[in-house]
């Protein structure tokens, strides 16, 4: 078994390494000065179960393409197996037809992945769960769930929790937390008016006096997540704190987490933290290094890798 990185997330990939006990694979990603990516594996893969970590943020295209070009990179230097390690699947939220004349972007990148050679895909909250469907090859999704439980388990009285969804669209992940909990759930209705905006319109549910957790899988402008931490104050909440999965956190939404009444915000590192995400006050970050190590291991052994949810 051999691990290698793009340049997305080298943190994270040495980290699962670390906790692999295996040096990262020697790779060279870089650019010429069209900005054309150039790829070379730098030892032998021949025979070797490789696995390639790349999460496809921001930049996404440049992130994506550095993935296609070392898959391809590795079915051409014989690797017996390919596995895309994506903790962070750029395009997730491109998964179905909005309007006429759209695409379904998930469908493609999917397709571009499965066509550069990738034998399997191992990655981690998926923004909608049919995208494991798109790929026509084994595909693993992860849950953030067991790490982000016991974080809580760790900073909060359970006694006095509320897990919260945002969104009618992501209470069943919520559910999820909450039962692991053993605590109540409530919802926040929203209504989105335009692309980027959000308008809390009620919540559902009695948070009055309560710790209320936002559980989300992708936090991008921050705006929803601030609109519902106000909405739940003013319905009585003692405090609201968001765990969220993906922190994309794109244009002014470090400023607007930092400015708003958050508590704290609770991000994994899917997505490599910038300058600004790590200096703001409120917000923190947790590794998944263990849970996609362990998956890895697992799938390099041939064993269940849903029993880690169990």
């Amino acid at each position: 078994m051999k691990v290698f990185a793009g340049n997305s997330n080298r943190l994270l990939a040495e980290a699962i390494c670390n906790y692999l006990n295996l040096p990262l694979g020697k790779a060279t990603v870089r650019r010429f000065a069209d900005q054309e990516i150039f790829v070379e594996i730098q030892e032998n893969v021949r025979g070797e179960d490789v696995f390639v970590v790349q999460s496809t943020s921001f930049p996404t295209n440049d992130h994506l393409m550095e993935l296609l070009i070392m898959i391809d990179a590795m079915r051409r230097s014989s690797a017996r197996r390919i596995t895309a390690v994506i903790p962070y699947f750029g395009y997730a939220r491109q998964d179905r037809k909005p309007g006429p004349r759209t695409p379904i972007s998930a469908k493609l990148v999917a397709n571009l992945i499965t066509e550069a050679g990738a034998d399997r895909v191992l990655t981690l909250d998926l923004h909608a769960g049919q995208i494991q469907g798109f790929f026509d090859i084994p595909t693993d999704n992860l849950y953030a769930v067991p790490i982000l439980s016991r974080d809580v388990k760790e900073n909060y009285d359970l006694k006095n929790v509320m897990v919260v969804s945002p969104d009618v669209g992501g209470v069943v992940r919520a559910r999820a937390l909450a039962k692991r909990l053993d605590c109540q759930l409530a919802i926040v209705d929203k209504r989105r008016e335009r692309a980027g905006e959000s308008e809390v319109m009620n919540v559902i549910g009695d948070v009055t006096g309560k710790d209320c957790l936002l559980i989300d899988d992708i936090v991008d402008s921050g705006g929803t997540l601030c609109n519902a931490a106000e909405a739940l104050l003013n319905k009585g909440a003692t405090s609201v704190t968001a765990y969220i999965t993906h922190g994309v956190l794109s244009g002014g939404a470090v400023a607007r987490v930092t400015s708003s009444k958050l508590k704290e915000l609770v991000i994994t590192d899917s997505i490599q933290p910038t300058t600004a995400v790590q200096s703001a006050h409120n917000i923190r970050v947790i590794s998944t290094s263990t849970l996609i190590g362990e998956a890895i291991n697992r799938t390099s052994q041939e064993e269940s890798v849903s029993s880690l949810f169990d």
